[in-house]
This record gives C-alpha cells, sequence and structure tokens, in this order.
C-alpha cells in the first residue's frame, strides 16, 4: 500500500463525521453516553486508525486517536472524540463553556508502511512513527506544515515524542513508518 490511503471519505462523509464527533464531544462534557449511530456506509464500516484534534483559536487543546486499524472507522471517531476531550494526559478535561469554542479536525489514517531510507519521507505528505524498543511515538503529517519543519526536525520531533533521544532515528535498531492521512475539519468545510 505505501503508506497512501484508498477510498478517500467524501465531502458529505467527512461533515457527517465531524458533526458525530461534535455531539459525542458535547454529550460527553455533560457525562451522557454517546449516541449509537447507525448509518449505512461501508466506508464507516471499514477498519481505519484516526484521530481527532480539538483546537481553540488555533491552541491544541485535545488529541487522540489510534494508529491502527482496530475498530471501524465511525466506532472509532466516537471514541477518540470523547477521548480527546476528556481524557488527553496532557490537558484538563474540555468544560462544557468550550464545547462551542472547539475546532475538530479528523485525520483518517492510512497504514503504516517501514521504511529503510529517510529520504522516502516527504513533508507535508507523510506522518511519522518511530519505534525503538519500548519506545513509540507519532505525529501527523500536519505537524511539520505547521511547524515549518524539514524532515530531520519532523524526525527529530518524533523521536522526543517518543522520549527517545533527538537523534535516536539515526540508530540502526530504530524503526521509521510512514502514512498518509486525510485531513478536515469544520473551519475547512
Amino acid at each position: 500500500m505505501n503508506g497512501e490511503i484508498e477510498n478517500q471519505l467524501s465531502r458529505e462523509e467527512q461533515i457527517d463525521l465531524l458533526r458525530i464527533a461534535r455531539v459525542t464531544i458535547r454529550q460527553a462534557v455533560q457525562g451522557k453516553k454517546p449516541f449509537a449511530y447507525e448509518r449505512e456506509n461501508k466506508l464507516y464500516r471499514q477498519k481505519r486508525g484516526a484521530f481527532v484534534s480539538l483546537h481553540i483559536q488555533s491552541e491544541l487543546r485535545g488529541c487522540i486517536g489510534y494508529v491502527a486499524p482496530i475498530k471501524p472507522l465511525l466506532e472509532t471517531i466516537i471514541e477518540m472524540a470523547e477521548a480527546a476531550a476528556l481524557r488527553d494526559p496532557r490537558f484538563n478535561p474540555v468544560s462544557r463553556k468550550e464545547v462551542e469554542k472547539l475546532e475538530i479536525e479528523i485525520s483518517v489514517l492510512s497504514p503504516l508502511t517501514l521504511i529503510s531510507d529517510t529520504d522516502d519521507i516527504i513533508v507535508g505528505r507523510h506522518g511519522l512513527m518511530i519505534e525503538k524498543g519500548h519506545n513509540s511515538g507519532l505525529l501527523l503529517p500536519q505537524v511539520a506544515t505547521t511547524y515549518n519543519w524539514n524532515r530531520e526536525t519532523f524526525l527529530d520531533h518524533t523521536c522526543l515524542k517518543a522520549g527517545l533521544a533527538k537523534f535516536a532515528w539515526r540508530e540502526k535498531d530504530t524503526r521509521i513508518h510512514i502514512f498518509t492521512a486525510q485531513i478536515f475539519s469544520e473551519a475547512d468545510l
């Protein structure tokens, strides 16, 4: 597959998933269980990795996801929307007052591809996951472009996210994976 996504979501499907994420977050901050959505959509039933990112005035407010395709996409979006709002350990849970200020972004991931040459990384197109021993860290493709990073800086920061030394990506026993993502947000639609 080479780190590429097949079966892209349509604009209508993107809007639908963003609405579902927002309603899920609204329910979650009120202490209510998420709705059990029923959709006759084969893409929603496909097992896909995905992240839900929350921002307030362009500042990250929460981001959690599944790298691996372990659950159907719709289930993943519902679960990760709630987790990003309430369980990102870097932030306090989202408050009821904050819900309407949130900007929601969803990243649907391609399968991971293990690479042996860092020249294969295209900044702005690929996300990275770096693994060494029991440590791993992931940065979505949009992180590098947000901070205007080059390839080496992107690799360095992914290592830091994994709790590794900055240059650990240069060591032989470090595994580097690339992936792409279909990224969409309320602001874009």
